[in-house]
C-alpha cells in the first residue's frame, strides 16, 4: 500500500462535506492564485474530497449559494480574497472557511497598520514613512538611512515594490506603488539574510532562508526564477532557530491569525530579526515556501492541504 493510499484509506473525508475551492479572483495576484488553486484542487481530488473549483468573479456572492457548499478552501491572494472582505461574507453565509478570520486577514493585508500594531506592542519591525504626493523625497530618504524599499500597503507577492537609492527614484517608486494602492509606505532597506516561517495550526514549521539573484526577492524571483536559492533547514543555530520561531508565532498570534500562514522576516545590519509581514493565504505553487517547509517537516503536499482543511473544522 503506497503512502497516498494509506492517507485516504485512513481518512473519513465525508466530515468535510462539499468543499468549495475559491481561487483566481480579480486582484493583481490572480495568475498566482490560479496556480495555487490548480495545485490545491489536485491534492483535494487525490484525497477523495468532494470538491468544486470556483474561479471567483464579481458575482461570487450571488452564485455561491447555488453550489450548496459545507465549507470553503480559500486559495485567493490579495485584495478581495485575503483582506477580510471575503471572510466577512462567508461569516454571513455561515460557511466555515480555511485560514484567518475577518480582522486578522484585514490587519495582515494592511502593512501600515500591521507595523503600527507591532511597534505598539514591542515586536521588532523597522521604522517607516507614509509617502504622499507632496512628500519631501530627500528628507524621507535621509530619515530612513538613504536606501529604502517602497511598497503599496495592501498588496502581496512584492507587486508594486521598488528598491530606491535617490530622491528621484523615490518619487517614481511612490507613483508606481500608488497605482496599486493609495497608501504607500517606505522602509529602510535591509540587506541581511531573509527568512520565512510557515505556521500550521499552532506550530511553526522549519524556517527557510531565501537567496534571490535579483535585486530583491521580487515577483519574478518568487514565482518564476530558477535561480532563487532556498535553504531548509536554513542553517541557523538551534538558539537562533528557536528565536525566529518564537518571534514568528508571536507575530502571527498578535494579529489574531488562525489555521495557517507565513511570516516573513529579514536580518538588519546588527544581526537582529525584523518582521516584514504575515501572509494569511500564502502561495501553494511549485515555487512556494509553505509546501517546502512542510516537506522538510515530513508532510507531503496532500497532507499539508489536508491539515489546512482540518483547521477549518477546528
Amino acid at each position: 500500500m503506497n503512502h497516498k493510499t494509506m492517507i485516504t484509506s485512513a481518512l473519513d473525508v465525508s466530515k468535510f462535506g462539499r468543499v468549495g475551492l475559491l481561487y483566481g479572483g480579480l486582484s493583481s495576484e490572480r495568475d498566482i492564485s490560479l496556480m495555487t488553486g490548480e495545485a490545491v484542487l489536485a491534492a483535494l481530488q487525490n484525497l477523495n474530497v468532494d470538491v468544486v473549483a470556483i474561479d471567483v468573479q464579481e458575482n461570487i456572492l450571488q452564485v455561491l449559494p447555488s453550489y450548496q457548499l459545507d465549507r470553503v478552501f480559500i486559495a485567493l491572494h490579495g485584495p478581495g480574497g485575503e483582506d477580510g472582505t471575503l471572510q466577512g461574507a462567508l461569516e454571513y453565509l455561515d460557511l466555515p472557511y480555511t485560514g484567518s478570520g475577518v480582522l486578522a486577514s484585514a490587519l495582515a493585508m494592511d502593512k501600515l497598520r500591521c507595523k503600527q500594531l507591532w511597534q505598539g506592542i514591542g515586536l521588532p519591525t523597522t521604522d517607516f514613512a507614509v509617502l504622499e504626493e507632496n512628500s519631501d523625497w530627500g528628507t524621507v530618504l535621509d530619515s530612513l538611512g538613504g536606501k529604502v524599499m517602497v511598497k503599496p500597503a495592501c498588496e502581496g507577492s512584492s507587486i508594486g515594490m521598488s528598491r530606491v537609492e535617490n530622491a528621484q527614484q523615490l518619487q517614481e517608486a511612490w507613483r508606481l506603488a500608488a497605482d496599486f494602492n493609495k497608501v504607500v509606505i517606505a522602509e529602510p532597506l535591509l540587506e541581511g539574510k531573509e527568512y520565512t516561517v510557515a505556521i500550521l495550526g499552532n506550530q511553526a514549521l522549519p524556517s527557510i532562508r531565501i537567496e534571490a539573484k535579483e535585486i530583491f526577492y521580487d515577483y519574478q524571483a518568487k514565482y518564476f526564477s530558477d535561480e532563487t536559492a532556498y535553504f531548509c533547514p536554513s542553517g541557523l543555530s538551534v538558539a537562533r532557530e528557536d528565536e525566529l520561531r518564537d518571534l514568528s508565532i508571536a507575530a502571527f498570534n498578535s494579529l489574531g491569525c488562525q489555521g495557517w500562514g507565513r511570516v516573513d522576516v529579514m536580518v538588519d545590519s546588527e544581526g537582529s530579526f525584523q518582521l516584514l509581514e504575515v501572509n494569511t493565504v500564502p502561495g501553494m505553487t511549485s515555487h512556494s515556501l509553505v509546501p517546502m517547509a512542510a516537506n522538510s517537516a515530513g508532510l507531503s503536499f496532500d497532507e499539508l492541504v489536508l491539515s489546512i482543511l482540518e483547521e477549518s473544522i477546528a
